[in-house]
């Protein structure tokens, strides 16, 4: 099961990646289950703190919609540029460092991506996406417990965050083997997004082995 859901992240990411010029802070797209959510961290709008999109000047709008409709078409070597040559000009922003984040990420260059979330966390400490990437992060390296922090963190400062809940409810059932609190994380991600098959699928076979377990403990007690 870990396997096929590793085989079809790169399918995942060039979905939800495909959603970043249009969502606002990086929503969430019917998925093929990976090993985790990648594509989630950067933001159709580039956000600075409680700033809105309506206070962001156009020019910066602009700049970030170009870097984010390349980044979206799969041109991630541009898409780098162009979000570097952004933050020169505008280093406020986080949301511009966890784009940079996703695309080193992407490139398997964890300390680059490292450095671009610390960088968002630094501008925004409380940023779900950045929290996400780095949860992220740590789980690639096997820190399960402090990735669980990021992502409940993330998920406390936005509950409808429904990347962190998917996350969670991964990392829970893999790496965890907590089947009762990934359920709840997977119920809540569709909840949030709406009708999902394939999570739907999850779901029903998460209930039955949890009600299984349950049976065991009975009897057992």
């Amino acid at each position: 099961m870990l396997l096929r859901r590793c085989t079809e992240n790169a399918q995942l990411i060039a979905v939800v990646l495909a959603l970043l010029v249009l969502a606002g802070c990086a929503g969430s797209a019917s998925l093929k289950r990976p090993d985790n959510m990648q594509g989630s961290g950067g933001s159709g709008v580039p956000d600075a703190g409680a700033r809105t999109a309506r206070a962001i000047p156009p020019a910066v709008l602009t700049l970030f919609e170009q870097a984010a409709a390349t980044m979206a078409g799969g041109d991630y070597v541009d898409a780098e540029l162009r979000f570097k040559a952004f933050l020169l000009q505008y280093p406020q922003y986080p949301g511009a460092h966890v784009n940079l984040a996703i695309i080193h990420a992407g490139n398997g260059n964890d300390a680059a991506a490292e450095a671009a979330i610390d960088a968002a966390l630094a501008l925004q400490p409380d940023h779900p996406a950045a929290l996400n990437q780095l949860g992220m992060l740590l789980r690639r390296n096997g820190k399960f417990l402090e990735a669980e922090a990021a992502y409940l963190k993330a998920v406390t400062v936005s509950p409808e965050y429904a990347l962190a809940h998917y996350n969670l409810g991964v990392l829970n059932e893999l790496y965890l083997q907590r089947l009762d609190t990934a359920l709840r994380h997977f119920k809540t991600y569709q909840i949030l997004v709406g009708e999902d098959k394939q999570v739907a699928m999850w779901i029903s076979d998460l209930t039955r082995r949890v009600a299984a377990d349950q049976r065991t403990a009975n009897v057992t007690e």
